[in-house]
């Protein structure tokens, strides 16, 4: 899949969006920048200048929607993507899991999303929760079975028209699509228009030959997209060129969040306030006459 770049006056019209990754709930997983403290963490983000906060949420069950709701206006905050990993990494479910038990669990936990998502206007993310080839199990079982549980969310996301967008993660954390093209190869399959790709530069950078190409390849597939510089801090920390990444998503059309994903150091509140800093100065260079 390959699309052409938009001309240049659609892209000086632009105005791109920021928000960061916030956990409902303490979570093990290290790269939430912030977790926990809901009102307070909400409060902190929205006067560093981010428009979005993206929500890791395990389980929609755990979350009051209405004091959900009120805070987010009251810090005038939008949710772009509800994250669902920790549904693997602290309960185990997974949709190839060898237990048929766990993988519906597992699709139903995903399905339980879908009405939140729906309100604030969120897309769902598959990360973990596609699971792992776990040893012994045949890895075309496990793509038959992750296909089965993409079509059953999409389809009943599709209903409300919610996104769903499964991220390509790095080769050392999952067994199950781990770059661009395989990912693209599974939306074939799927065959949904609401279901999508999620690009990390975290993981492009492990996986992609050419982080550019890999999202130019993408293109319309985009549906979310998360900042982390190479060596997982916020964007300006390592070696990354984000100046060409963030010109590169632009250019396929995206209009969605920039989100950031990034570990909490040196704490959270400096790495959120760093990594804004350093893309609206990018943002500035590319859209000079905007407010970004």
């Amino acid at each position: 899949m390959r699309v052409s770049p938009c001309p240049p006056k659609l892209i000086t019209d632009m105005h791109m969006k920021l928000s960061i990754v916030l956990s409902t709930q303490l979570t093990q997983f290290q790269a939430a920048t912030f977790s926990g403290g809901l009102e307070t963490n909400l409060a902190q983000i929205s006067s560093l200048g981010y428009q979005g906060v993206e929500l890791a949420i395990r389980d929609p069950r755990l979350v009051d929607m209405d004091i959900l709701s009120s805070q987010l206006a009251k810090y005038n905050l939008q949710v772009p993507a509800i994250g669902t990993g920790q549904a693997w990494g602290e309960e185990g479910l997974s949709f190839t899991d060898p237990d048929p038990k766990v993988r519906q669990a597992a699709i139903e936990r995903i399905q339980s999303h879908i009405p939140i998502a729906h309100k604030l206007n969120a897309v769902i993310i598959i990360g973990l929760i596609r699971g792992i080839v776990k040893p012994g199990m045949d890895h075309s079982q496990a793509m038959e079975w992750l296909c089965e549980a993409l079509q059953a969310c999409s389809l009943e996301a599709n209903h409300l028209g919610v996104r769903l967008a499964l991220e390509p993660i790095n080769r050392y954390e999952t067994t199950l699509i781990n770059n661009i093209d395989q990912g693209l190869r599974l939306i074939e399959q799927v065959g949904m228009d609401n279901f999508g790709l999620l690009l990390d530069t975290f993981h492009m950078n492990i996986e992609e030959p050419q982080m550019e190409n890999g999202i130019r390849r993408c293109g319309e597939r985009i549906f979310h997209f998360h900042v982390a510089d190479s060596n997982r801090w916020y964007p300006g920390a390592g070696h990354l060129d984000f100046s060409s990444i963030i010109k590169t998503l632009i250019e396929t059309g995206y209009k969605g969040y920039i989100s950031g994903e990034f570990l909490p150091m040196p704490d959270a509140g400096t790495g959120a306030r760093n990594n804004i800093i350093y893309l609206k100065s990018i943002l500035n260079q590319l859209f000079p006459d905007s407010d970004s």
